[in-house]
């Protein structure tokens, strides 16, 4: 049941209703049992593992905070801990923890045999793993009191709108907001409207009419021009962008309308000036995780090291940030390109200020946006082609030579998708610019009826006329 569905919507919109009709004190059920019928409308096996999870961790985290002896509680902790990502290696990678196990303990038969049975990588695993993890390492650090209601905490782990990919939520956000009694608020129900109405104006007139030719390059490389390969590199980041971004204003717009905020995954980040800056940008909820679950525990076990100790750090979440997207190398080399280019931005940091000085704040910056972009579009031919060696031949064959004409530019995309993208992309990027000054919906919600009306009903003509509506997934459902 995607977001971008007609199920959905019907499913939603009976969710809704229901929700602010029945007693508060009901509120929380209704979500819960919306929560496991829509993670169940998959697959069954995905419910069973996700009710799992949520109660192992619920326990663990129980346990951790009763434990008294120090040497105890952190066996717990890292035993529990342990056991989650163990869970997740096995059903995100069945056929290499299959291949490991094999030869660890050549003598042992196996009961299961993945070759012989079709394993399914159930949805939002990676996401709402993340989320348990800093659960109990923030009772662990003695941050978070443990969550005494049982409900409480599967709805935290388990809400529909952010289950599939993301936000990923940290206690001291959403576990505190279910405390709080939800009553309907008109305007936090039409703001959330219209921010999901803004996701699928991303997703569908955006993403989608560029999703199948991108797709199409990367499915026939051999053939493409080394013109092609180069506006493929670059117009990848935008289609994905404007994908999973849309995604999570459909995520957070769905959830305020239950009268919950969820955590910002992107703030404009193709406006940074620096890799380093980028993924504060990009991916926030993750990007904040691994640096506080990872880089910081990290460089605290090598401080001794200097600023070594920090380079090897980055580097560590980095490739672990990589691999968590994927198995095979590309996705580590992906990881590895990333941490290379903060460290290498860490250590050439005064010369940058200098040039910075030589060269003027304004053109230097915007040079910076340029090689930001730049750098993170060819990186990300390692996170979207097929194998590693795709990607080798990828990046080796990216030239300004055509086959046939000039028309090559645009991929194979009609002038009518062109126009439609192109508008699309400029719009948004203007909407984020003015939206980071001030909140757009707030400020179309103050004009006259008559305005709002014509900007909604020609938004909505643009959305049902121009939307690719050819696809009902999101990138990052496969993560």
């Amino acid at each position: 049941m995607s977001f971008i569905s007609l199920s959905f919507v019907a499913f939603f919109v009976c969710v809704l209703l229901l929700y602010y009709a029945v007693n508060s004190k009901y509120q929380k059920s209704v979500l819960l049992l919306a929560s496991c019928f829509f993670i169940g409308y998959y697959h069954i096996s995905f419910l069973l593992t996700a009710l799992v999870i949520s109660f192992m961790t619920f326990y663990f985290g129980k346990l951790i905070a009763s434990t008294q002896q120090d040497k105890k509680i952190r066996w717990l902790y890292f035993s529990s801990v342990s056991l989650l990502i163990i869970v997740w290696l096995i059903l995100r990678y069945p056929e290499g923890m299959e291949s490991i196990v094999n030869r660890v303990f050549p003598l042992i038969d196996l009961p299961w045999r993945v070759s012989q049975h079709s394993v399914l990588f159930p949805l939002g695993i990676s996401f709402y793993t993340f989320q348990a993890i800093s659960y109990l390492t923030e009772i662990y650090w003695g941050e978070e009191e443990p969550e005494n209601n049982v409900f409480n905490f599967l709805l935290y782990m388990l809400f529909f709108m952010k289950f599939l990919s993301g936000p990923i939520e940290r206690p001291s956000g959403l576990l505190h907001q279910l405390k709080e009694k939800k009553e309907f608020n008109y305007d936090m129900v039409t703001f959330g409207l219209k921010l999901m109405f803004i996701g699928l104006m991303k997703k569908v007139v955006l993403a989608d009419n560029m999703a199948p030719y991108l797709d199409g390059m990367y499915g026939s490389l051999h053939d493409a021009s080394g013109m092609q390969l180069v506006m493929t590199c670059l117009l990848y980041p935008i289609q994905l962008y404007a994908d999973f971004s849309g995604y999570t204003d459909i995520a957070l717009g769905g959830a305020a309308m239950f009268g919950f905020n969820l955590t910002p995954n992107f703030d404009r980040p193709f406006i940074s000036k620096t890799t380093a800056e980028l993924w504060r940008r990009w991916h926030m909820s993750l990007s904040f995780w691994v640096r506080d679950y990872v880089y910081i525990p990290l460089t605290s076990e090598t401080r001794g090291w200097g600023r070594w100790g920090i380079s090897f750090s980055l580097l560590v979440t980095f490739i672990s940030l990589g691999i968590w997207h994927g198995a095979g190398w590309n996705y580590a080399m992906y990881g590895l390109i990333q941490g290379v280019i903060i460290t290498y931005e860490m250590q050439t940091a005064n010369f940058h200020a200098k040039l910075a000085d030589k060269l003027g704040k304004s053109l230097y910056n915007g040079l910076s946006i340029v090689r930001t972009y730049l750098l993170f579009a060819l990186s990300l031919i390692f996170f979207r082609a097929e194998s590693f060696h795709d990607a080798i031949y990828f990046l080796t064959h990216m030239s300004f030579s055509i086959n046939h004409s000039w028309k090559e530019l645009n991929i194979g995309m009609s002038d009518h998708n062109c126009v439609v993208a192109g508008i699309t992309l400029v719009l948004m990027l203007v909407y984020e610019h003015y939206n980071s000054k001030q909140n757009i919906i707030e400020l179309v919600s103050k004009k006259n009826t008559a305005v709002r009306w014509i900007i909604y009903y020609i938004l909505a003509f643009a959305l049902f006329t121009m939307g690719g509506f050819n696809t009902d997934t999101f990138v990052y459902l496969q993560f």
